[in-house]
């Protein structure tokens, strides 16, 4: 038989690998695996958090606006590309594939715009997130 230490020791440093990629994930495990779900929330009641959390609120808040650019630059995208592939091919098909890759890619710029404009890049949107959740399952009492 062959020694099988050699691919653990493989296997183990490829998990480390791609664990420490998707650590972010145990952020949310809390929140994710429950029996019960956390009830849902309203933008009032996310006005609320921002509100009366002078760290975290702000950050949020500037998360949620980013959200405004990514909308703005995918809907811009889709447009513009199902456009350009109408004009030149007037094929339905392929103005229906450049929509949803504009719209893709549209997202994708713009939330890279919104990341510049807004300074997203200096602060910890996944910090105010998970702050707000803790928030809202004690205010919901999810605990």
């Amino acid at each position: 038989m062959a020694d099988n230490s050699q691919g653990s020791s493989y296997w183990e440093g490829y998990k480390e690998f791609w664990s420490e990629r998707f650590s972010f994930l145990g952020n949310y495990s809390k929140f994710i695996k429950r029996d019960k779900p956390i009830p849902s929330w309203s933008s009032s009641d996310v006005e609320e958090f921002i509100a009366s959390d002078p760290v975290h609120g702000p950050v949020l808040k500037s998360a949620r606006d980013a959200v405004q650019f990514g909308i703005g630059g995918s809907a811009l995208g889709a447009l513009f590309t199902a456009g350009y592939a109408w004009k030149y091919s007037r094929s339905l098909h392929g103005a229906g594939l450049s929509f949803l890759a504009g719209g893709i890619f549209g997202w994708t710029f713009g939330h890279e715009i919104a990341n510049h404009a807004l300074q997203l890049y200096r602060v910890d949107t996944l910090a105010a997130e998970v702050k707000f959740l803790e928030w809202w399952n004690k205010k919901s009492g999810g605990y």
